[in-house]
């Protein structure tokens, strides 16, 4: 390949500025987000924590829906049937 086909044209170089100016402004308030929590008394460690649980509880949560899915097709039927079998509610 060319030097010149490596090179973006000026459209895909005009989208690639603007990604760059969203991901900056995101980066922003991630840090202004972070700085608020500091300032209301929670630590570095304990926000990660709280997010290293929040990413264990998602994938609990993912392998029970993927279970319930799988009985409900063993028994034909809805997933949404099998909530009230095990007391689940339909925002869990």
């Amino acid at each position: 390949p060319s030097l010149r086909s490596c090179q973006p044209n000026g459209a895909d170089e005009e989208a690639l500025r603007y990604e760059i100016e969203e991901l900056k402004q995101k980066d922003l308030a991630l840090d202004q987000e972070i700085a608020q929590l500091l300032s209301e008394g929670y630590s570095l460690e304990e926000l990660e924590k709280h997010i290293s649980l929040l990413h264990e509880y998602n994938d609990i949560k993912d392998a029970g829906q993927m279970l319930l899915g799988k009985l409900a097709v063993i028994r034909g039927v809805t997933t949404k049937q099998l909530y009230p079998e095990y007391d689940l509610e339909l925002s869990d």
